[in-house]
């Protein structure tokens, strides 16, 4: 029995590509797709040489063909995106990634590159998808007043709880100046760039971006407030993060620049506080929470870190003191949505890039952050949007 062509093509274009998360034959992937009898040549151009999970790409393209009835032989080729293809594919995920400033891009030029950006990066008109009122993406912002209590540590193993329990995750390290997210999250690729279009990183099924991709890890950002509002704008216009169930953000200690800047980019992020159990640490996050609620945005739940170490012996040793993260939720009327123990494996963890969630999902303090992701998802969303009740 010879080949059907057109279930051929149909099942190869529903693949979704995992990076990207948009099917095949959307994004251009498939150059060329034939058959001859029982024998098919599938011919797959990717952006760049070195795309992440190519290989998985290509296990899935030769299992979804080998399902395909007749098919006895593939041949199968990998090569690279030219330059119409790649502003092609730019092009729609440019348009997928902007809503509020989505248009019409202007004509190529001779050379296949444009002759201005239907965008311009940091545009203020323009708003990644998943920022706009009806979007399902959930923004919660992790602060805490202070260095030093594990701020970035809750956002990594949290994100990573919340891939694992199967919701597709976003994080965006806006912790400009004390950007730790690279060597922590264990990345082993840079973010893509596709001429005005960023395409984060990923690792253990969460999508990044952070200042440390873009600077060497020992170079100081050394910033005014509008520099950092532009840098903040371009990691959500020029970044394409799809429309993630949640989007976390690492947000800077105390109350400044940043924080003000992704108060008025995003509106609807919802703030979780982090603190340690010593009293001196509760008083200031409960004035970093304070901040959020004065710029509107909604305080959900307070994490405590750092809570207790578990000796050998089996016996809990509270080096910090105890109560910090309870008093805390019950001054701001939001529950603690969880403690989580001073463990070696934690600090071990950031600096190696292995993630507790990741590495030991089975410990303590693993189970603690996927107990606090639970949680989380259940609270639901601080408000919801709908189109139909948009006044005009």
């Amino acid at each position: 029995m010879a080949v059907d062509q057109l279930e051929l093509g149909a099942a190869l274009n529903a693949i979704v590509e995992p990076e990207l998360g948009l099917p095949l034959g959307e994004i251009g992937f498939l150059r060329e797709v034939t058959s001859r009898r029982r024998r098919v040549r599938i011919e797959v151009a990717l952006p760049v040489a070195a795309w992440p999970g190519s290989d998985e790409l290509a296990d899935e393209i030769h299992r979804v063909a080998r399902a395909v009835p007749g098919v006895e032989e593939i041949e199968f080729d990998l090569t690279v995106m030219n330059d119409g293809e790649r502003a092609a594919l730019r092009i729609t995920l440019r348009t997928t990634m902007l809503g509020a400033a989505a248009g019409a891009e202007p004509a190529e030029d001779a050379h296949g590159g444009h002759g201005g950006h239907g965008h311009a990066h940091g545009d203020d008109d323009a708003a990644a998808a998943f920022l706009l009122p009806d979007s399902t993406t959930r923004v919660i912002g992790v602060s805490s007043g202070k260095g030093g209590v594990g701020k970035s540590t809750v956002t990594v193993n949290l994100a990573i709880a919340l891939a694992q329990a199967g919701h597709s995750v976003g994080r965006l390290d806006a912790d400009v100046y004390g950007f730790s997210v690279p060597k922590m999250l264990g990345t082993d690729h840079d973010p893509i760039i596709l001429g005005d279009v960023v395409i984060p990183t990923s690792a253990h099924g969460v999508k990044c971006l952070s200042m440390g991709y873009f600077v060497p890890d020992d170079q100081p950002v050394i910033w005014r407030g509008p520099m950092l509002h532009k840098a903040i704008q371009q990691f959500l216009t020029d970044a394409y993060w799809g429309e993630p169930d949640f989007v976390l953000v690492d947000m800077p200690p105390g109350t400044g620049d940043v924080a003000l800047t992704l108060a008025q980019v995003m509106p609807k992020a919802e703030i979780i506080v982090v603190t340690t159990p010593q009293p001196a640490a509760q008083r200031v996050a409960q004035r970093s929470a304070f901040a959020a609620r004065r710029l509107k945005l909604s305080v959900r739940g307070v994490v405590e870190n750092m809570s207790w170490f578990t000796g050998d012996d089996g016996t809990r040793y509270e080096l910090f003191g105890a109560g910090g993260g309870l008093t805390l939720a019950a001054d701001l009327g939001v529950p603690l949505l969880g403690q989580v123990p001073l463990v070696n494996a934690v600090r071990q963890g950031g600096d190696e890039g292995r993630p507790v969630v990741a590495f030991e999902p089975a410990s303590e303090t693993a189970r603690a952050f996927t107990d606090i992701a639970g949680k989380l998802a259940s609270l639901g969303p601080a408000r919801v949007y709908r189109k139909e009740l948009t006044l005009r």
